[in-house]
């Protein structure tokens, strides 16, 4: 039952993606380093190594889609601000996984939620201008 779950949600995650504009995109992968982070906070309570180093690896993976995405050219001071959160995040993740700290994790949690709210905010008629 689980498999057809997971299954089901991969499919529906996939026509999202699709389907989403760049503004879209990027807010999709707010939500996705926050879930994992959440998760690897989650994990470092429980003492749950694995699952801890498996979620810590995805928000790594996402940041680095993020920084992916920066086009320093169009995004000026924007771009590099980003490029610097980015990195300082990743490093305070590989930290956060080496020294089984969830405080670093939590204060992340507290940094990418308000980058997300703050990308939210982005009036619809600056989406193209933003995704460029």
């Amino acid at each position: 039952m689980m498999k057809g779950i997971n299954t089901y949600k991969q499919v529906d995650t996939s026509a999202s993606v699709q389907t989403a504009t760049p503004h879209q995109l990027i807010a999709m992968l707010y939500r996705g380093v926050l879930e994992a982070l959440a998760r690897a906070e989650g994990a470092i309570e429980r003492k749950d190594i694995q699952a801890r180093t498996q979620q810590i690896n995805k928000a790594l993976d996402i940041i680095g889609n993020l920084r992916g995405t920066l086009d320093k050219e169009k995004g000026g001071e924007v771009a590099d601000s980003l490029e610097t959160f980015y990195s300082a995040a990743t490093a305070q993740l590989l930290l956060a996984n080496k020294d089984n700290d969830v405080e670093r994790v939590q204060r992340l949690i507290i940094e990418f939620g308000e980058m997300s709210d703050a990308w939210a905010q982005i009036p619809v008629e600056m989406h193209e201008v933003s995704a460029k």
